[in-house]
C-alpha cells in the first residue's frame, strides 16, 4: 500500500483540483453536495498523504536520497521545463500538515458556513487553494513551485475577498494580492537569473551544479539571486515590511483565516527557503539577514498584538510573529527547528483561529474581546480548546510549542546571544497577549446581554482534535527524532537545553500571571497602564503607523509624481508637438497663397522667376570671364 501511495502522490493535489472543477462548473448552487465533494476529495488526499509518510519511513527515503518522478512539460529553445514530484521528509511534513488542517477546516466549515448562500463557492475556492498549496509542496523545481505559488496568491485573493459585497473585504483582497506581488516579482527575477546563469531551476540539479558554479564564478551573483529569491517569502510569509496585508486578510471567513494563517499560504515562504536551503547555506550574509529580519519581525508583530482588541487581529499579528520565529531558525541554520515549529504552529494556530471563529459567530459577529467576558460558562468546550491553544503557543510544557519554540531559541543562542534575547522577549510578549485574549474573553463577568452558546458538532469536533494535536505533536516530534529526519546536513540529535527551557517557561509563566493580575484580579488598571505608557501604547495600537506611512508614500510617491508627469506630458511633450503643428500650419497657410488658381499670376511668377535666374546667370558668367581675363 505504501509503495502505491508513493507512486500515486500526484493524486494528492489533483483530487482537490478536480473537486474545484466539479463544484465550480456543476454543483456550486447545491451547497451541501459541494461540501460533500470537497470533503471527500481532501479526505482521500489526507489518506494518501499519511500513506506517503509511511512509504517514506519504510523505504528509507531521506533528505539525501529523495524520491523524484518528473516529466518534461514544455521546451523553450534549449530549456526544458519539467513538472513532477520531489518527495522526502520535508515534503511529507508539509503534505500531512496541510491535508490534516485542510480536512479539519472543511469539516468545521460545514457548521460555520451552513447559513451562507455562497457555501458552494466557498468550497470551490478552498479546494483550489488546497490543491495549489499541495502542488507547491511537491514541486521539483523553482519553476513548478512558482506556478503554484501564483495560484496560491490568486486563491488568497478570492478567499479574502469572499464577501465581495463588502468594501472592506474587496480592499483587503486587493491589498493582499498587490503586496504579495511585490515579493513575487523579486522571486521571479531570482528564478530567471538562476536559469540564465546556473542553467537550471530544478532542485536536484541545482544542488549538484552549485558547487561547480561557485568554484568557477564565485558567490557574488549568487548573493544577488539569493536576496531576490528571499523577497518572495518576505511577501508571502508576512515579514517586515511586507507584513501589512496579513492582518487585513481577516476580512475573509474565519475558516479561511485558519487555513491561510496556519498551514498553507503564509508558510509557503518558510518552505521555499527550507527546500532551497542548499543554496541559501552557501551565502552566509543572506542567512544572517534572514535571521535578523525574522527576529525583528517576531518582536515587532508581538509588540503590536499586545494592544489590539479584535480577536482575529490579535491572532493575525501573532502569526506574523511566529513566522518571524521560523525565519529566525532558518537564518541561524536550523531547518529542523523551523520546520518543527511550522508543524506545531499549524495545529495550535488553526485551533486558535477556529476557536475565535466559534466565539465570534456565537457573539453575532462581535470580535472585540473587551465586549466579551465570562464565555467559559456558555462555551466550556471552546474555552478548554482555546486554553490548550494559548498554553501551546506560550510554550508551557508538555504542549507542542514548548518543544518547537525552545528548539528555535536554543539554535539562536548558539548563533548569537542578541538573537536569543530578542526571541526570549518575543516569547514573553506572546504569552502575555495570548493570555490577555483568553482571560478577557472567557473569564470575568458574563455580560447580561451575552448571546453566546456552545457551537455545533461540526465546529466543536475539529477543535477537540486540534487541541489533541497541539498536545501530542511536540512530544512526538521530540521523541521521534525530528532533527534526525527533517534537517539539512548532518542529523541533529535533539536534546532539551535546560537553560533555554527553564528561562522560557519562567518567562511564559510570568507573562501569564501578569495578564491574570491585570485583566482578572484587576491589581492594575489596564486603562491606567495605557495612559501611563501613552506614546508607546499609541504606537503599538496604531501598528506603528506603517499603513499610514505607505499611504503617504502612495500619495506623494505615486499620485504626486503621476500629476507632475501628467503636467510635463500635457504642457511640454504635447506642447512641443502642438507648437510644431502650428508652425507647420502657418507655413502651409503662407505658401497656400501662392496657389491661388490665377493663370495670369502664374505667368508673371514664371517669367519673373526666369528673369531672376537669367540675371543671376549673366552676373555669374561675367565674373568668371573677368577672372579668366585677369589670369591671361
Amino acid at each position: 500500500m505504501f509503495d502505491f501511495a508513493l507512486q500515486s502522490a500526484w493524486l494528492i493535489p489533483l483530487l482537490p483540483a478536480i473537486a474545484f472543477a466539479v463544484i465550480g462548473l456543476g454543483t456550486r448552487q447545491n451547497k451541501h453536495l459541494s461540501a460533500k465533494i470537497a470533503i471527500a476529495a481532501i479526505s482521500v488526499s489526507f489518506v494518501l498523504a499519511w500513506s506517503v509518510l509511511g512509504a517514506v519511513l519504510t523505504n528509507n527515503i531521506t533528505v539525501e536520497a529523495p524520491f523524484i518522478a518528473k516529466t518534461v512539460w514544455t521546451t523553450i529553445g534549449k530549456i526544458e521545463l519539467a513538472m513532477g514530484m520531489l518527495i522526502d521528509p520535508l515534503t511529507v511534513v508539509m503534505l500531512t500538515v496541510v491535508t490534516t488542517v485542510a480536512l479539519l477546516v472543511e469539516i468545521y466549515s460545514l457548521g460555520y458556513m451552513a447559513h451562507d448562500p455562497g457555501m458552494g463557492r466557498f468550497y470551490a475556492y478552498v479546494s483550489l487553494f488546497v490543491a495549489s498549496m499541495l502542488g507547491l509542496v511537491l514541486a521539483v523545481s523553482f519553476f513548478q513551485m512558482y506556478v503554484f505559488w501564483e495560484l496560491v496568491g490568486l486563491c488568497s485573493y478570492l478567499l479574502i475577498g469572499f464577501y465581495y459585497y463588502k468594501v472592506s473585504a474587496r480592499e483587503a483582497a486587493k491589498k493582499a494580492f498587490i503586496t504579495t506581488r511585490i515579493g513575487d516579482f523579486g522571486l521571479l527575477l531570482g528564478i530567471i537569473m538562476l536559469q540564465i546563469y546556473v542553467g537550471t531551476t530544478d532542485f536536484a540539479e541545482l544542488q549538484l551544479q552549485l558547487p561547480h558554479y561557485i568554484d568557477v564564478s564565485g558567490t557574488g551573483l549568487l548573493t544577488v539571486i539569493a536576496f531576490l529569491l528571499f523577497i518572495g517569502p518576505i511577501g508571502k510569509s508576512g515579514q517586515f515590511p511586507l507584513h501589512v496585508w496579513l492582518p487585513n486578510a481577516m476580512e475573509g471567513p474565519t475558516p479561511v483565516s485558519a487555513l491561510i494563517h496556519a498551514a498553507t499560504m503564509v508558510v509557503a515562504g518558510v518552505y521555499l527557503i527550507a527546500r532551497a536551503f542548499f543554496l541559501f547555506n552557501q551565502i552566509p550574509i543572506v542567512l544572517e539577514f534572514i535571521a535578523w529580519l525574522g527576529a525583528f519581525t517576531a518582536i515587532f508583530a508581538a509588540s503590536i498584538a499586545i494592544t489590539q482588541r479584535p480577536m482575529k487581529r490579535i491572532l493575525a499579528y501573532s502569526t506574523i510573529s511566529q513566522l518571524g520565529y521560523m525565519m529566525l531558525a532558518l537564518g541561524v541554520g536550523s531547518v529542523t527547528a523551523s520546520m518543527f515549529h511550522l508543524m506545531t504552529h499549524a495545529f495550535f494556530k488553526a485551533l486558535l483561529f477556529l476557536g475565535a471563529g466559534a466565539v465570534i459567530e456565537a457573539m453575532h459577529e462581535e470580535a472585540d474581546i473587551f465586549k466579551m467576558g465570562g464565555l467559559k460558562e456558555r462555551m466550556p468546550v471552546t474555552c478548554k480548546a482555546m486554553t490548550v491553544g494559548v498554553l501551546a503557543i506560550a510554550g508551557i510544557p508538555p504542549l507542542a510549542g514548548f518543544f518547537s519554540k525552545d528548539e528555535i531559541l536554543a539554535a539562536a543562542l548558539e548563533h548569537n546571544f542578541f538573537l536569543f534575547l530578542l526571541g526570549s522577549i518575543t516569547a514573553f510578549m506572546t504569552s502575555f497577549y495570548m493570555a490577555r485574549l483568553l482571560f478577557v474573553a472567557f473569564y470575568g463577568e458574563l455580560k447580561d446581554d451575552c448571546p453566546a452558546e456552545e457551537t455545533n458538532d461540526f465546529m466543536r469536533y475539529p477543535l477537540v482534535i486540534l487541541a489533541g494535536l497541539s498536545v501530542v505533536s511536540g512530544i512526538w516530534g521530540h521523541f521521534f527524532g525530528f532533527g534526525e529526519w527533517v534537517r539539512f546536513g548532518a542529523p541533529v540529535h535533539e536534546g532539551i537545553n535546560f537553560f533555554v527551557a527553564s528561562s522560557s517557561v519562567i518567562l511564559a509563566a510570568a507573562a501569564i500571571w501578569l495578564a491574570y493580575a491585570i485583566y482578572v484580579e484587576k491589581r492594575w488598571s489596564a486603562h491606567g497602564l495605557a495612559a501611563k505608557w501613552g506614546i508607546f501604547y499609541n504606537l503599538s495600537y496604531n501598528k506603528y503607523y506603517v499603513d499610514e506611512f505607505y499611504a503617504l508614500v502612495r500619495y506623494y510617491g505615486c499620485f504626486m509624481v503621476a500629476r507632475i508627469l501628467y503636467w510635463i506630458d500635457l504642457n511640454i511633450v504635447d506642447g512641443a508637438i502642438n507648437m510644431l503643428a502650428k508652425l507647420t500650419g502657418k507655413a502651409g497657410g503662407t505658401l497656400n497663397k501662392v496657389h491661388c488658381g490665377s493663370v495670369q499670376l502664374y505667368v508673371i511668377c514664371f517669367y519673373g522667376g526666369a528673369i531672376i535666374v537669367m540675371g543671376y546667370a549673366l552676373i555669374y558668367a561675367y565674373k568668371v570671364l573677368t577672372m579668366a581675363g585677369g589670369a591671361f
